[in-house]
């Protein structure tokens, strides 16, 4: 490194240069309009190439936007819900802030900031989540040489509580299960663990309803993609993809279900719209849900909420924990998911222990 003090040719004023060479030995220089200045420029990057913290300065010079893209492209076994989720917070939220700034001109105060004004508009998971993107780029800049501290570090961030779900006794699930008519059997199946996803991803193919040993197997989900679009796809992870054994009268609920539709085959959906069509959770849950929830009087009732239930109802049945990691399929623990003949018979022990808990009194709806 050097410093260089020459005289500009349009207004005579001084200006001290500072040469250096990239990693490749390429030399290009930064302008200062003080010796001062330049000289703690200097300083400051011999100390950073000897701490191996060194960034090419015009790296950072990137904008936020292009950085926040290249990273969203950067995440091929990313779930397009996901990616779809975190382009919106971006777009949304994040870019018209930073968008326009360099990458390495942002700071852990322009973070800060930006989180605050979020706390007077959303609830403290929806910051909490919107963070987590600002952060995950920002890590992906420093990992990529482009900055060299991370901005969001020691960000103060609210507290976040659990949401207090309904726990729904078997009456009220009851209830709930005839006010959704043909689609009341989706209350049953999430009580046994499966996402409101998983169940719409449910095919006929996936069922096994006859026999003594009735399960369900959860091998694809329906969840929105990018500008909304509902995509069908293997679920978010391994410990999802699961055979769940079901309590008999709920397979008995399943076959009634599916006698009323004609002409199916093992790769139809077992719920369906009016039209036929694979569920739009958007459209399901305005059409359906909504006025179900509402009818029995519980309106901020969520679809989610049943799987508080289902876990609950596990714990109450002494239901040990892999097998409860296994019909949640919410954990990484080691479980053996080939089946092809029957279920563990330890899933279903759970099954039956939760199916009598839960099981409707009357006929069950159809």
């Amino acid at each position: 490194m050097a410093i260089i003090r020459r005289t500009r040719k349009r207004d005579g004023r001084t200006v001290y240069l500072v040469r250096l060479r990239d990693p490749h030995g390429k030399q290009y220089a930064v302008s200062f309009e003080t010796e001062r200045a330049a000289k703690a420029y200097e300083a400051a990057q011999r100390a950073d190439r000897s701490r191996g913290t060194w960034v090419d300065p015009r790296l950072g010079d990137r904008p936020f936007s292009e950085i926040a893209e290249e990273w969203l492209q950067s995440r091929p076994r990313k779930k397009s819900g996901s990616i779809a989720r975190d382009r919106s917070i971006l777009e949304t939220h994040v870019v018209p802030v930073l968008g326009a700034r360099r990458i390495s001109s942002v700071t852990r105060l322009d973070v800060q900031k930006l989180v605050n004004g979020w706390l007077d508009r959303f609830e403290p998971s929806t910051v909490v989540r919107m963070f987590a993107v600002v952060r995950a780029v920002c890590t992906y800049a420093v990992d990529n040489e482009l900055r060299a501290h991370n901005p969001c570090r020691k960000i103060e961030l609210p507290e976040v509580r659990p949401r207090d779900s309904e726990i729904l006794d078997r009456p009220d699930l009851q209830r709930l299960a005839e006010a959704l008519g043909d689609y009341g059997p989706m209350v049953y199946l999430a009580l046994m663990g499966p996402r409101w996803g998983e169940i719409a991803g449910l095919l006929i193919g996936h069922l096994r309803l006859s026999g003594a040993d009735p399960a369900i197997t959860i091998r694809l989900q329906r969840t929105r993609g990018e500008k909304g679009r509902m995509i069908s796809s293997t679920p978010k992870s391994r410990n999802s993809e699961r055979p769940l054994a079901i309590p008999d009268w709920l397979g008995s609920m399943l076959a009634d279900h599916l006698s009323t539709r004609r002409d199916v085959s093992e790769d139809d959906y077992v719920f369906v719209s009016p039209d036929g069509a694979p569920l739009h959770y958007s459209n399901w849950r305005r059409r359906v849900w909504v006025p179900a929830v509402e009818k029995i009087g519980f309106p901020d009732l969520h679809f989610h909420d049943l799987r508080h239930v289902a876990a609950t109802r596990l714990d109450e049945a002494g239901v040990g924990d892999k097998i409860k990691e296994r019909r949640m399929g919410a954990t990484k623990a080691v479980v053996d998911r080939v089946y092809t003949q029957g279920t563990d018979p330890a899933d279903r022990a759970a099954a039956d222990l939760v199916g009598e808990i839960l099981r409707p009194r009357s006929k069950p709806p159809t």
